[in-house]
């Protein structure tokens, strides 16, 4: 008497196919979820840049610019100063 195998080969290459599709879909699933995670995490550090601007500025840059505005300042009170003397020596002596 001949025994048939209890699983044919058939069947085995069901199963395979079986669990490795059932693979691609779990590893489909957790990258999803890994994705969707991630895309999480960046709009939270997104929202965190918007709120913290990065810095411009810098001490030497805003001396440099104060030094500019006061020195023109200073030409223009000069100025100013000369055309007050000559107007003042304009009306004592005309």
């Amino acid at each position: 008497m001949s025994q048939s195998p209890l699983v044919t080969r058939s069947e085995l290459r069901k199963r395979k196919e079986e669990q490795e599709r059932v693979a691609e879909e779990q590893r489909k699933a957790a990258e999803r979820a890994y994705e969707k995670r991630e895309k999480e995490i960046s709009t939270v550090y997104r929202k965190e840049l918007k709120k913290n601007k990065p810095v411009t500025k810098s001490r030497s840059s805003e001396r440099v610019k104060q030094k500019e505005r006061s020195s023109f300042l200073n030409k223009a009170i000069i100025f100013v100063l000369l055309l007050l003397i000559v107007v003042m020596l304009a009306v004592f002596f005309i």
